[in-house]
């Protein structure tokens, strides 16, 4: 087993989140919050930028730590959920509701793990499948939101 560096698991575990005893994966969404208000104030570009890093960031962070714990899918990591939440609230839009609709939608996508969600998180390496299936939960989460905000309102 090899060592992650500590850099690697502050990433991984959200400085901290994932090492919650109870819900980490709900716990590190609760914790992109701040990140999410504070880029939300400062435009489009920013947030998809960031967002796209910390994807990369994570799926290194992911993979280190999962080899380091010799386990594919450790509890601990939520730099996936980061990301998952972070896509659901910027593509979901609108207001209050409409956020938090779109946490909602993304823990119960995240959880539940329907069709492909389920299937990418068995994609190698480990890595990528941590990270995969919460980037498909928070697009479809946010873009069921989207839809919703669109025709409804």
């Amino acid at each position: 087993m090899s060592k992650a560096s500590p850099f690697a698991r502050l990433v991984a575990t959200w400085f901290g989140c994932g090492l919650s005893p109870l819900a980490p994966g709900t716990v590190g969404s609760f914790g992109t919050l701040p990140l999410w208000w504070l880029l939300a104030q400062r435009g489009a570009l920013l947030y998809w930028v960031v967002t796209l890093g910390l994807t990369l960031l994570g799926t290194w962070a992911s993979q280190r730590t999962a080899q380091a714990l010799g386990d594919d899918d450790p509890s601990s990591v939520v730099i996936d959920e980061v990301v998952g939440t972070l896509l659901a609230l910027g593509i979901g839009g609108g207001g209050l509701a409409a956020h938090g609709a779109a946490f909602v939608l993304f823990r119960f996508f995240d959880i539940k793990k329907p069709g492909i969600i389920d299937r990418v998180q068995h994609l190698r390496p480990a890595g990528v499948g941590i990270m995969a299936d919460d980037v498909l939960a928070g697009i479809a989460a946010g873009v069921l939101v989207r839809l919703g905000v669109t025709f409804f309102g």
